[in-house]
């Protein structure tokens, strides 16, 4: 792999042991995916943010690294933590828990990390253009800058986009490459697809067959923004799709369509089998949506049907900080809260506690939550629409 001199200064630890070591682990990937060489990017986001995710080990590696006085070197954003991280108090987070996860933060925060702790950084200010080398860990927020956008990246590990942060460079292979962006497979879907839910369905049976492939999909008439964001989250979840192509919707789809390569049908029947095998539960002791984070479109959305109305269920909706302060001032936090309901930042179900604060079954609309919540956080899950969700569930 070819190195510039101020690259070869970095490993051999001219810029100093911090630096060294982080380019040495993003050499090594690059020589085990055959990387011709290093390109700079202009953003990172890190994941490997939650105590629950990283643990002591974690913790010990960032403040050793913090206290080095190590700095990034391009804008770098950061996933959700473990917790909200102004009112976890209330909200009965634990507080050994808590104690931990704060001092997560502060190792990121002065390494001149911008702590959005969100998985949408295209929500709150970090949003690359079409054709841009980024390096994103967030497993969603790669799948949806890849794909919607049209940006490039890899979906990095925790380490290795610290490393790409530190360092401003990562290797060049994958995703980076335009030949590397064809599709694999494509999928015809023959259903309509009317909620977040449906797409987070179709999302996940795609996911599972697919894995670290490429789908072409065919069929979908349109989609929103919030539906491509679900659709993209779980196909990365049940599978390591990191990059996918709908006809006549995203930005690459005209130049990528598919010849010579295996295909699919998707129709009513595939979607009904993946509703039942994300659903392992009955009744929900808590209902929680925004996996990933919702906007402030999803957010008015619950607004508006909850307003008038109490929840008979608790139910948070997951948002980012930035995100939740327009919709307080909107008006949209207290229409929910007085249902009954909670707006919570920073944090989502998957990387949070809620085994701790016991929730044994949780219901959602995520198919990234509903195939997530099983192992990461011991629960039964009910998946469905919002609007099913909240059927019987409100006075």
């Amino acid at each position: 792999m070819y190195l510039t001199k101020e690259q070869e200064k970095m490993l051999s630890g001219e810029q100093g042991e911090t630096v060294e070591r982080m380019f040495r682990l993003l050499v090594r990937l690059g020589e085990i995916y055959g990387a011709d060489k290093m390109i700079p990017v202009s953003s990172v986001q890190v994941a490997g943010v939650s105590y629950k995710s990283i643990g002591d080990p974690g913790l010990e590696f960032l403040e050793d690294i913090a206290a080095k006085n190590t700095k990034v070197m391009v804008h770098t954003t950061l996933n959700p933590p473990g917790m909200d991280l102004l009112d976890w108090d209330k909200l009965g987070f634990p507080k050994d828990f808590a104690v931990k996860q704060l001092r997560i933060m502060d190792a990121f925060k002065k390494m001149g990390i911008m702590t959005t702790a969100t998985c949408t950084p295209y929500l709150v200010g970090n949003l690359p253009h079409f054709g841009e080398h980024i390096a994103w860990s967030e497993s969603s927020a790669v799948s949806f800058a890849n794909s919607v956008i049209g940006a490039r990246t890899n979906r990095e590990g925790g380490p290795s986009a610290l490393a790409a942060a530190i360092c401003g460079l990562t290797p060049n292979y994958g995703l980076h490459i335009a030949e590397k962006r064809k599709p694999t497979l494509l999928v015809r879907v023959g259903v309509e697809l009317k909620s977040n839910a449906d797409f987070g369905a179709l999302g996940y049976h795609v996911g599972k067959i697919v894995k670290d492939g490429i789908p072409y999909l065919k069929g979908i008439a349109r989609a929103e923004v919030d539906q491509l964001k679900a659709l993209g989250a779980a196909m990365a979840a049940s599978g390591a799709v990191a990059l996918y192509h709908i006809e006549g919707i995203t930005p690459e789809a005209e130049k990528m369509a598919p010849s010579g390569i295996e295909a699919i049908d998707v129709g009513e029947n595939e979607l009904q089998e993946a509703y039942a095998k994300l659903n392992t539960g009955k009744e929900p002791d808590i209902i929680i949506l925004g996996c990933p984070h919702a906007s402030l479109k999803e957010i008015a959305n619950l607004a508006c049907k909850v307003e008038g109305r109490h929840m008979k269920k608790p139910l948070w909706i997951c948002t980012s900080r930035t995100t939740k302060d327009t919709a307080t001032k909107m008006g949209f936090t207290e229409i929910i809260e007085r249902a009954g309901g909670k707006v919570v930042a920073d944090t989502c179900a998957v990387v949070a506690p809620i085994e701790q604060m016991g929730y044994k079954t949780t219901a959602v609309d995520s198919g990234k939550a509903a195939n997530y919540l099983p192992s990461f956080c011991k629960q039964q899950v009910v998946f469905k629409s919002l609007d099913d969700l909240l059927e019987g569930r409100t006075s």
